[in-house]
């Protein structure tokens, strides 16, 4: 790629002949680097970094950088046009090759409790933040290259991203906006000749890739495992945060500084400014303290309350985050670094996505308590300027109000009760739901999806318990609207039946699904020592692994031995059974006067068609892996109308077979797994 004009600082110099353009008139305002502390050391050398929340370094250059794929409507918060997407300008920007003016490169320093312990020091050890851009609204927004070379907290790593993560980063980031649930965005894609050696699945069999970056766009990017940095040392790891010290005199120093920085700059409705004056009385002084420490405590419960909003979220469409280490946790609420996380494709509760999680600590049910537990290191963190105990009791009471009855409002939408409200029995037949779901092994995105083709009953002149399918009672537009796939050729109770009882797994398809993740063998000799407790956290094992992969080693035994025609009755007998408890809610509902189109408007706004699939990220990876970028646009173009009942939505304006080619494979996307497909897990390889 040619050579752009520079200045001493690896600037473009837009006085030497560059052409200007929207990319170089972005407008930047670095706040946090003027506010907060800035480590007087520059250079990517590994280092501990005391007294600091970041560290300046510049990205490293990349060979032959091209663009993979970019996002408009991420761009379009940069007031970025795609059309400056075709500039090379573009690509050595986003490729970390050249800064534009008002850039100041830099990494932040964090820690973060990994797998529940302290890890000490951790910071960004392959993104660099480029600068804050203030576009024409006003709003401001952080961007990073993720990818773009070593730095100071780099550790034992090269500093770079491969292409494979690069691009489930990119699709998730913007597959998540899209279905309506906060997350970081992803600008763009770039890819390189840079070489990077990878040990996917740290087998010892490393492969070298190309070094890949992502152009990340958040209003910060600070996490629970900024305000860590301060932490004394771990009883259990030994490890402490870069700006401990005995004294404490760094923390009084820093954190006040630190909380008023984003409490001003992200929650300004809890802002207040209180002076500090030296001629004010004791009694002035108390009470401003104490104003002090309950912004600070407002800041955390609004923390809480949005990341048990987040995780509500998650939870409703069936996305495993996969690494929910504090690290890994924005202090916005937003979905912040995704690596190995997945959507459920079949539904099971003990699902983990993450090839190295050996324990379930970060299954999809235990997503919501290792938030709560998230919360409370956090607490920890902030408790020197804070009333630790208040917030630990308010902390049970906020997962109630925000994370439960968030989830179950969700929930009650998605099965289209939206007239009546009865938590209890709501929640119970929800429970039930899932419980038969499991039981079957029924897909969970799926599975809401279709749920709309039950028409709602007839008002009054049909009792709770009514056989009536309502097949009749749909206005036209229902009919129009429904969610039955590929087509609406087909309506009502019987025809979700026939479409659901067709889809569900088989008996050796869930077998090996609940498969200890322990080798069986392995797992009975451990069970033989399971007494000795000293012997166990030895080899990192503990009696309730043992038993939940027991429990699983039984299950899976079992499911082998199942007949599949006995499994179908049995599924049939679960699946009727729970479809009279549901059409009896929604015979309450058409009594409450419930109208059949704003029902299925709103189920079908709620329940994704699309969502983005392992396998359906795998195969754009696999076909990027061998130059043809073009899948990955055409999943995101998919991904941005997770809701569309139009197979054909945004497909390239191919025509032709080509373009029929094209429409039949997104007609799958919603379809079965692959069995390529089934099982598929990913590592933290990046």
């Amino acid at each position: 790629m040619e050579e752009l004009p520079r200045d001493s600082q690896g600037h473009i110099n837009t006085a030497t002949g560059a052409v200007m353009g929207v990319l170089e008139g972005l407008h930047f305002d670095n706040l946090a680097l003027r506010t907060l502390p800035v480590d007087t050391r520059e250079g990517s050398e590994r280092r501990p970094v005391p007294r600091a929340c970041y560290a300046r370094v510049k990205p490293t250059p990349v060979k032959n950088p091209r663009l993979v794929a970019a996002s408009p409507s991420a761009l379009a918060l940069l007031d970025l046009d795609m059309s400056e997407t075709d500039r090379k300008e573009f690509v050595e920007v986003m490729s970390g090759n050249m800064l534009l003016p008002g850039m100041d490169p830099a990494a932040h320093c964090y820690c973060g409790h990994q797998f529940g312990n302290f890890a000490g020091q951790l910071g960004d050890g392959a993104v660099i933040y480029l600068g804050e851009v203030i576009n024409s609204a006003g709003a401001r927004w952080e961007i990073q290259l993720k990818g773009a070379g070593l730095t100071p907290f780099s550790r034992q790593a090269d500093g770079r991203k491969v292409l494979r993560s690069s691009i489930r980063e990119f699709l998730a980031s913007e597959a998540l906006h899209h279905l309506g649930i906060a997350t970081t965005r992803a600008g763009c894609i770039t890819t390189s000749d840079t070489d990077v050696v990878r040990d996917v699945l740290y087998n010892g069999n490393p492969i070298s890739e190309r070094a890949s970056l992502v152009l990340r766009i958040a209003p910060t990017f600070f996490r629970f495992g900024s305000f860590e940095i301060f932490k004394k040392p771990d009883t259990q790891t030994g490890r402490a945060g870069p700006s401990y010290d005995e004294s404490r005199e760094t923390e009084k120093e820093m954190l006040p500084v630190m909380l008023s920085h984003i409490i001003k700059t992200y929650f300004p409705d809890i802002w207040e400014e209180i002076p500090v004056h030296p001629d004010q009385s004791m009694e002035q002084r108390i009470k401003a303290e104490e104003k002090r420490r309950n912004m600070y405590l407002e800041f955390y419960f609004e923390v809480v309350r949005r990341t048990f909003q987040l995780v509500a979220a998650w939870q409703s469409v069936g996305f495993c985050h996969g690494v929910l280490n504090t690290d890994n946790m924005s202090i916005l609420g937003l979905t912040i670094d995704y690596g190995p996380y997945g959507f459920l494709d079949r539904y099971d509760p003990e699902h983990v996505c993450n090839h190295s999680d050996d324990s379930g600590m970060y299954s999809y049910e235990a997503q919501p308590g290792r938030c709560l537990w998230n919360c409370e290191k956090l607490a920890e963190a902030l408790a020197p300027v804070l009333d630790a105990g208040r917030a630990r009791a308010q902390l049970d009471v906020l997962y109630t109000q925000e994370y439960q009855r968030t989830y179950q409002r969700i929930m009650r939408q998605k099965l289209g009760l939206l007239e009546v409200v009865d938590e209890e029995k709501d929640a119970k037949l929800v429970e039930e739901l899932f419980k038969v779901m499991h039981k079957t092994g029924a897909d969970f995105t799926n599975t809401f999806r279709w749920l709309a083709m039950v028409d709602i009953p007839h008002a009054s002149s049909h009792s709770a318990g009514s056989h009536h399918n309502g097949e009749a009672s749909a206005s036209a537009h229902a009919e129009d609207r429904a969610s039955d796939g590929a087509s609406t050729s087909g309506r009502g109770e019987g025809a979700f039946l026939e479409r659901m009882l067709s889809s569900l797994a088989t008996p050796q398809e869930m077998a090996e699904a609940a498969q200890p993740r322990m080798h069986p063998h392995n797992l009975r000799v451990l069970l033989q020592f399971s007494h000795n407790d000293l012997l166990l956290a030895s080899m990192g094992v503990t009696k309730d692994m043992l038993q939940q992969e027991s429990a699983r080693l039984q299950r899976s035994e079992e499911l082998r031995k199942l007949d599949p025609a006995a499994k179908a009755r049995v599924d049939a007998e679960a699946w009727r059974g729970w479809l009279r408890r549901y059409r009896a809610r929604l015979q309450q509902e058409a009594d409450a006067g419930a109208d059949p189109r704003s029902r299925i408007d709103t189920m079908n706004g709620i329940n994704p068609r699309y969502v983005l699939r392992n396998w359906i990220a795998q195969e754009a990876i696999d076909a990027a892996e061998k130059g043809d970028y073009s899948q990955v646009q055409r999943v995101l173009r998919l991904l941005e109308n997770p809701y569309s009942d139009d197979a054909a939505v945004n497909l390239d304006a191919d025509g032709g077979s080509n373009g029929k080619a094209l429409c039949k494979r997104e007609m799958q996307y919603d379809g079965p797994v692959p069995q390529w497909a089934k099982g598929l897990c990913v590592s933290c390889s990046s």
